[in-house]
């Protein structure tokens, strides 16, 4: 019988542990679908991870490991397929936001040989105004930096083992997993879901968190923000020359500007591109700097006692 691998990446979300596990457990043993849970507590600072084991100690199908301090969500969804061993695996919110029943749509088109089932929103569900505006602007950004339509994309989907296989072995540090996963190809379909509100807690993004999020992934997965410097300075170039011109032929014509408030401005304009610029240019040098010193995505410092002789891939060098 075929295993399939629920990850579940988690920050300080002690009190959906155990109702996840129920609610998962419970549907998967109605289908007769062979399972394992697998958690990642993401240096949570509440009691995450002594929930997880509370759950692995109650069934032997929930895993769990605990980094060593937060990485981030790319970390724990990367961490999570690397100690997942199913033939399929989903990555999904661990607060049920991604609702349960639509894993019973991806497992059947996986049965039928679709090789990434891809979640798609069909709604939002009940998000503020502020948050939804914030999401908005954050997919749009990464839709155009990215060229591809992310706007109701999430972490939400199933991959086939060999997708997972050809992720793992991806040499990058810095990763973004909704756009590897269409990056990597294969027989891919779509299913649309509604976004379900939370039973405990709150949601962990705000619009520093979703803004920062979107830089580190464009900056990870596309240089097009380089690409925008080179426009930048063939559009300041062109500006310059009409500005001579103009300036020439006012001369000539014996009206000449008044330079004072006019240099002023210029300096600004070009010295605000030249230091955005600079600034692009750098937090690409920095991702250079991050991926050449080769340091680990995460680092784990607990893991389940069902995990303990079963530890994969990369982490087990770690130890």
């Amino acid at each position: 019988m075929a295993l399939l691998s629920v990850v579940l990446p988690a920050y300080n979300e002690q009190q959906n542990i155990a109702y996840t596990t129920e609610v998962l457990s419970g549907l998967f043993e109605q289908n007769g679908i062979d399972y394992e849970l697998i958690f990642v507590s993401d240096g949570s600072s509440d009691a995450t991870y002594e929930e997880i084991e509370k759950a692995a100690a109650a069934n032997h199908r929930v895993k769990g490991a605990q980094f060593s301090r937060n990485f981030g969500k790319e970390a724990g969804i990367f961490a999570g397929l690397e100690l997942s061993s199913g033939d399929a695996v989903v990555v999904m919110d661990c607060d049920l936001q991604h609702p349960p029943e639509t894993i019973l749509t991806m497992w059947q088109k996986w049965q039928e040989g679709v090789e990434i089932v891809e979640g798609v929103k069909s709604d939002r569900g009940k998000e503020s105004i502020f948050y939804r505006m914030s999401a908005g602007l954050f997919y749009k950004i990464m839709s155009r930096l990215i060229k591809m339509d992310m706007n109701a994309s999430s972490d939400f989907k199933l991959l086939d083992r060999k997708v997972v296989n050809v992720l793992l072995s991806l040499p990058e540090r810095n990763t973004f997993f909704r756009a590897l996963t269409f990056w990597a190809g294969f027989r891919s379909e779509t299913v649309e879901y509604e976004v379900q509100e939370r039973r405990y807690g709150s949601s962990k993004w705000s619009l520093w968190s979703l803004m920062r999020y979107a830089i580190s992934n464009a900056t990870s997965f596309s240089t097009l923000p380089l690409q925008i410097v080179t426009f930048a300075g063939i559009a300041s170039i062109f500006f310059s020359i009409a500005l001579a011109v103009q300036t020439l032929v006012r001369f000539l014509m014996g009206a000449s500007v008044e330079g004072f408030t006019t240099v002023i401005l210029l300096i600004l304009i070009i010295g605000g591109m030249i230091m955005l610029s600079l600034g692009i240019i750098g937090h690409y040098i920095a991702r250079i700097y991050e991926e050449v010193k080769g340091r680990p995505r995460y680092i784990i410092s607990k893991v389940t006692d069902n995990l303990q002789g079963n530890i994969v891939g990369e982490w087990k060098k770690r130890v």
